[in-house]
């Protein structure tokens, strides 16, 4: 809907290029303390703005079954599953010593290569094409028979492999 808007006035995109920007910055952030987080439900807390966060930009794209689809799969249910899976395990939730660090720099240096892969693979893919310009917003039963109806099955074995790990969760926590 937004995006909408701002082909017929251009005013209105200031607003969501701000918005979009103060996201992307509060994303980028919660993406490397999830990452960086010593404490694993401090790190799934940021996951949680970073989920959201990509509910957001779905808002700015006008895609609001979309946004309210990865508030409700992702943070509703994706992020709970794994915040029971630390609760269950019965894990410390901060190490007790500190894990060495020793490999950060051939970390960053494999980060960055995979970053130049990506941005290759993009550029070789897309190049300097654009977007059609008659780009009409696609329904949401079309949305939705495209994503459940060739994905379905993948859907559901992800949905059991989480099941899976959350009963093995329970058995591991049960035997102490």
């Amino acid at each position: 809907m937004i995006h909408l808007l701002a082909e017929a006035s251009p005013s209105y995109a200031v607003p969501a290029n701000i918005a979009f920007g103060i996201t992307a910055v509060l994303m980028t952030y919660s993406a490397i303390r999830v990452v960086t987080a010593s404490n694993v439900v401090h790190a799934a807390a940021f996951l949680v703005v970073v989920l959201a966060g990509v509910a957001v930009n779905f808002i700015l794209l006008g895609a609001e079954f979309l946004a309210i689809t990865q508030v409700l799969v992702y943070i509703g249910a994706i992020v709970v599953l794994f915040l029971f899976g630390i609760m269950l395990t019965k894990a410390p939730m901060e190490g007790e010593e500190r894990p060495a660090r020793d490999n950060w720099l051939l970390g960053a240096a494999s980060g960055l290569v995979f970053l130049g892969l990506l941005v290759y693979a993009l550029w070789d893919g897309f190049g300097k094409d654009k977007l059609p310009a008659d780009l009409a917003p696609t329904s949401t039963g079309a949305l939705s028979d495209a994503i459940f109806g060739g994905y379905l099955f993948p859907f559901e074995v992800v949905s059991l492999l989480l099941l899976a790990a959350l009963v093995g969760a329970i058995v591991i926590a049960r035997r102490d």
